[in-house]
C-alpha cells in the first residue's frame, strides 16, 4: 500500500477551493449536489483507509482476536511507520465512529421529538403553532412531510411573504435537503478537512430553496423581504438539523443574491474558469481518493490472505 493509504486522509484539501467558489459561481442546486457528492466519497475513502491502517495496529496488540499471521513483518511492511501510525489509527477510528454515531443519533432524536410534539395535532401539511417565538422549519418523515410555522412569525409577514415562506419550506422537503445536510455533517465528522464543504452546503441548500421559492411566487424581491424579516425577528430553527427560512446564513448574502439576477443553470462549469478549475480539482481529488482506497483495500486483502494459514 505504501503512502497511498494516507492519500485519502489529506485529499479533501483539494476540495477547499470549490467549497468557496461554488457558493458564488454555481447554481445552488448544482453546488449542493457537487459538494455533497465530493464530501461523501472523500469521507468514505478516508474512513476505509483509516480502518486498514488500524488493522495493522490492532494486530500488534497482545491478546487481540486477529490471526497471528496478521502481525507478520510482511503485513506491517505494507504501512509506513507501522508501529506508530498503526496504533494511532485505533483511537482515531474510534473517535470517527463515535462522532458520526452521535451526529446520527442527535439528528434522529430531533426528528423524533419534533414528530412527537406534533402527534396530537391534525395531520395536515402545514402546522401553525400558537407560539410567541417566531420560527419556521421543514420536518420530513413520519406519515407525511410537514411545514411547521409559528403564529409569531406569520404575524410579522405580509400575505405575499407568507406564500414565499411556505414555498421555501416546501422546496426543502421536495428536494430532500435534509439528506444533503446530514451527509455533509457526517462527512465532516469523519474527516475534519471536509468541514468547509459542510458550511458551504448549509448555505447552498438554503439558496436552492430560495431560488425555488422565487420561481414559485414569481418575485425574487418578495422572497428576499421574507428572508430579511424572518432573520430580524427569529433566531433560526429550533435545531441546526432542521432546514428553515432563516436557518443558514449569512442572510445578507442570500438577500443580495435574490435582489440580483437569477443564477444560470449549468450542470458543470467550464474548465476555462476559476470555478471550473476548482470543480475539476475537487472531482480529481475524489477520484484519486477512491482509487487509492480501493488499491489499498485490495492490497491489504491479498497480503492478509497470504499471511493467514489455511
Amino acid at each position: 500500500m505504501g503512502v497511498f493509504v494516507f492519500l485519502p486522509l489529506v485529499l479533501p484539501l483539494t476540495a477547499w477551493p470549490i467549497a468557496r467558489l461554488a457558493e458564488q459561481h454555481l447554481h445552488p442546486r448544482t453546488a449542493t449536489r457537487l459538494l455533497t457528492g465530493v464530501a461523501a466519497v472523500m469521507a468514505a475513502c478516508s474512513t476505509l483507509c483509516l480502518a486498514l491502517v488500524m488493522v495493522v495496529g490492532t494486530a500488534q496488540l497482545p491478546g487481540n482476536p486477529l490471526p497471528d499471521g496478521w502481525s507478520d513483518p510482511e503485513v506491517r511492511a505494507a504501512v509506513p511507520y507501522d508501529e506508530v501510525v498503526g496504533k494511532a489509527a485505533i483511537p482515531a477510528l474510534v473517535a470517527v465512529l463515535v462522532a458520526c454515531g452521535r451526529t446520527w443519533w442527535r439528528h434522529a432524536r430531533v426528528r423524533r421529538r419534533a414528530h412527537r410534539a406534533l402527534a396530537g395535532l391534525r395531520d395536515t401539511e402545514v402546522v401553525v403553532l400558537p407560539d410567541a417565538a417566531p420560527y419556521a422549519y421543514a420536518l420530513p418523515g413520519g406519515r407525511r412531510d410537514r411545514v411547521v410555522v409559528t403564529t409569531a412569525l406569520l404575524d410579522c409577514l405580509e400575505a405575499a411573504e407568507r406564500r414565499a415562506l411556505f414555498a421555501h419550506e416546501r422546496a426543502h422537503l421536495s428536494a430532500r435537503h435534509h439528506r444533503f445536510l446530514l451527509t455533509v455533517r457526517l462527512a465532516a465528522q469523519a474527516n475534519p478537512f471536509l468541514r468547509p464543504l459542510r458550511t458551504a452546503v448549509s448555505y447552498t441548500a438554503e439558496r436552492w430553496a430560495d431560488e425555488d421559492a422565487a420561481r414559485t411566487v414569481g418575485s425574487r424581491r418578495t422572497v428576499a423581504r421574507a428572508i430579511g424579516k424572518a432573520a430580524l425577528v427569529s433566531r433560526g430553527t429550533p435545531s441546526a438539523t432542521l432546514a428553515g427560512l432563516a436557518a443558514a446564513g449569512p442572510v445578507p448574502r442570500r438577500v443580495a443574491a435574490l435582489l440580483g439576477p437569477a443564477p444560470a443553470v449549468r450542470t458543470w462549469p467550464s474548465l476555462f474558469t476559476a470555478v471550473g478549475v476548482a470543480a475539476w480539482g475537487a472531482a480529481t481529488g475524489a477520484v484519486v481518493s477512491a482509487m487509492s482506497s480501493a488499491n489499498s483495500a485490495v492490497t491489504m486483502v491479498l497480503i492478509l490472505h497470504a499471511a493467514t494459514p489455511l
